[in-house]
């Protein structure tokens, strides 16, 4: 009785909570325009069933009818937080203590855009986070809808599937099954990732936020496996091999990214079959001379190097804005905080939080 009592109220908390931070959402969004008020409808709708069916890791790990390995899974995600929390000193909340089963299913589609000729990624506006590179939606119709409108107003559009996302702590975010899927180095780039975002998160500055995400998940799932297994395990040098991987390919679109934008700035009065001509031998010289690269593994590459639909703007737009700033990143890491990420982190927040 006293254990429905206070699932009950826990329940009730949850629904208060969402009420408040909806009505709050949906006051800024009226002060805004009709449109981006059934988008935030929309996506609140999405965010809650997600939470809603979320199970406790507790009641889980208690549970006789689950897998010991989904429970490992659950273990190491909840010791690779306290990990962040503790030695990275990421910001402690009470995300990742439930878990979202997907059933193999993408849960969350986003649309990213760049101009026909830039690879500068097209910005979107909302109120609270200000502007941001994509747009995500919880119906892969309506994502499909937001594309074919970009593209009709003769912008470059992908559509790309996500396996997690922050919610800068407004809600409690689960654990997704597909984030288990991966390896253990991997699991822990991602949560640290994903925790980064609620530890520091600059209005208006998405390159920044993404890319300190991306540089913090990497480097801080490195130390995990480092203080856990050593540097000369396994774990650890596979896990070098895939985030060298994932590194080079990065630094190769990036320089992809470089080359068109040399391109489109040279760009004056040319007809427009000439421009989409240069614009098209240069994406496909790109996808060809990605074999002269030795990765650590075996990738296909095929949404890469599908010949029937060649990356285009958007593609390269999305590395910018999660890539482009790690070498500085890295140097101001090493150099001025000796790879001390506590330092590093609150200099940052001092820096950015005023």
């Amino acid at each position: 009785m006293r254990q429905k009592i206070i699932t009950k109220w826990k329940n009730m908390r949850l629904f208060y909570k969402i009420l408040v931070i909806s009505t709050l959402f949906v006051f800024i969004l009226l002060l805004s325009n009709c449109k981006m008020l059934f988008y935030g409808i929309g996506q609140g709708v999405g965010q809650i069933k997600i939470i809603v069916k979320a199970k406790p890791i507790e009641k889980l790990l208690k549970d006789t009818s689950v897998s010991d390995s989904l429970k490992e899974k659950l273990l190491l995600v909840q010791a690779i937080k306290k990990y962040a929390e503790d030695s990275l000193g990421l910001k402690p909340s009470k995300n990742y203590n439930t878990l979202y089963d997907q059933h193999g299913k993408d849960i969350l589609w986003v649309v990213t855009a760049a101009g026909k000729y830039s690879v500068q990624p097209y910005m979107w506006k909302f109120p609270v986070v200000g502007e941001v590179p994509y747009k995500g939606y919880f119906k892969i119709e309506k994502a499909e809808k937001e594309a074919m409108k970009m593209k009709n107003d003769g912008y470059d559009v992908r559509i790309g599937t996500v396996s997690a996302w922050s919610t800068l702590g407004f809600f409690r975010d689960p654990i997704l099954s597909g984030m288990l899927k991966r390896s253990e180095g991997m699991i822990a780039r991602l949560i640290i990732h994903e925790l980064t975002h609620s530890t520091l998160f600059v209005k208006g500055n998405s390159e920044f936020n993404e890319n300190l995400a991306t540089f913090v998940g990497n480097q801080g799932a490195k130390q995990y496996l480092i203080d856990k297994y050593g540097k000369n395990s396994k774990e650890y040098l596979d896990y070098l091999g895939e985030i060298n991987d994932i590194e080079l390919f990065s630094n190769y679109v990036l320089h992809g990214a470089q080359q068109l934008d040399s391109l489109y700035q040279s760009f004056t009065i040319e007809p427009e079959i000439k421009k989409e001509a240069l614009k098209k031998a240069m994406i496909k010289q790109i996808v060809a001379n990605l074999d002269t690269i030795k990765f650590y593994n075996k990738h296909n590459f095929t949404t890469f190097k599908n010949p029937k639909k060649l990356p285009n703007n958007a593609f390269f737009a999305g590395y910018i804005t999660y890539h482009k700033q790690q070498s500085d990143l890295e140097e101001e890491f090493i150099e001025k905080f000796k790879g001390n990420f506590k330092e590093y982190l609150n200099f940052l927040k001092k820096k950015y939080e005023k």
